[in-house]
């Protein structure tokens, strides 16, 4: 018997969400990033669900990630978002993916291994965290010529675009426009131009240049306020009661007795826990579940395996009835934002946070 406990995921809203995100940033074509098994969708259903949708390009953090891809018989390109080990490196020339270079020891290492690939080159206009600084970008992107390889790109990643309204993402835009033009002074073609992820794509036309890296929009969560656009969720975590407990005014529910009940309870036992990627604090902060198209509070802690929920108000609850953690049903919804806003963390963190033990489902 499969285990009750598992996420759907519609390939039908990536492939809405990835089609109206094209349209709105046209010309630019888009980028779907699939690292993490796509945000926890399954990378190769949802990297095929992404090109159907009319993605020219995914991403990947990890050339063993871009590696499973091919091995699922995914044939768009695939860049490497950060430099890639010498390792990584030789197992991103076998399998055919671009690397993103920003030393000089890369350059030169991609260059010994594959003479003549085509790269990317990332700058740090502010993100501080990977990428050539401004001032020597101009000298990496001569080195990789130099070095035999082709340059087929030059992109920065904004480090407040879920803030759109501050002025550091314009000095970011501007930091870039500045190499940009450097290149350009120099007679060099940057191939690609990229800076926006999806709360660029979204809400900084500036940023979005020749191509956009949407992650989250893709998947049909908002990073940032209101999309321009409408957005579908693709993924929906549900369950099945495995057993109803009746517990006695007074008494403690889940480890630490968090919540004592003040009144005869009636709880539902749901199989499914923080192994699985739901929050052990999710009940300490408020979250709830749907059962019957109603919101039903989480008690207590969540448990390696299994959470506890209160159905004692309104209809009643029995053993085998569908439980919806994230997603739709009768008309009411919870969203991966709200499980991040009840417990001060981002719908990134929610999605990549699913087991591999929790089995994805596609309905068709």
């Amino acid at each position: 018997m499969p285990r009750p406990s598992l996420i759907d995921v519609d390939l039908d809203a990536i492939r809405h969400n990835v089609r109206v995100i094209g349209g709105l940033v046209a010309p630019a074509q888009v980028c779907v990033v699939v690292k993490a098994d796509g945000y926890g969708h399954g990378a190769a259903a949802a990297a095929t669900a992404a090109t159907d949708g009319g993605a020219a390009w995914l991403a990947v953090a990890l050339a063993a990630e871009g590696a499973e891809l091919r091995d699922a018989g995914v044939t768009a390109p695939v860049l490497v978002l950060s430099e890639p080990t010498e390792a990584e490196l030789r197992l991103a020339a076998e399998v055919d993916l671009t690397p993103t270079l920003y030393s000089p020891r890369g350059v030169d290492t991609a260059a010994a291994i594959r003479p003549g690939w085509r790269v990317q080159v990332k700058v740090d206009t502010g993100m501080h965290r990977v990428g050539v600084r401004p001032e020597h970008a101009l000298d990496l992107v001569r080195r990789v010529a130099d070095s035999g390889l082709e340059l087929g790109g030059v992109f920065t990643h904004l480090a407040l675009a879920d803030a759109p309204e501050r002025s550091e993402n314009e000095l970011q835009l501007d930091r870039f426009d500045t190499v940009l033009a450097e290149l350009g002074a120099a007679g060099i073609d940057p191939g690609l131009r990229h800076a926006a992820n999806s709360a660029g794509a979204l809400h900084i036309a500036r940023s979005r240049h020749d191509l956009v890296r949407v992650g989250l929009a893709a998947y049909g969560v908002a990073p940032a306020s209101a999309p321009p656009v409408e957005l579908r969720p693709a993924l929906r975590l549900r369950s099945r009661v495995s057993f109803i407990n009746p517990v006695p005014a007074g008494e403690g529910v889940s480890y630490g007795w968090h919540r004592i009940v003040d009144r005869p309870t009636s709880v539902a036992v749901v199989p499914v826990g923080y192994a699985d990627g739901v929050p052990r604090n999710l009940g300490l902060t408020g979250g709830e579940v749907l059962i019957g198209g109603h919101r039903r509070p989480i008690l207590g802690v969540v448990t390696m395996d299994q959470l506890m929920v209160d159905v004692t108000d309104g209809p009643a609850a029995g053993v085998g009835d569908e439980v919806v953690l994230l997603g739709e049903q009768g008309g009411e919804r919870i969203t991966p934002s709200e499980w991040a806003e009840r417990l001060g963390t981002i719908p990134y963190e929610i999605l990549v946070g699913f087991g591999s033990r929790m089995a994805r489902a596609y309905p068709s």
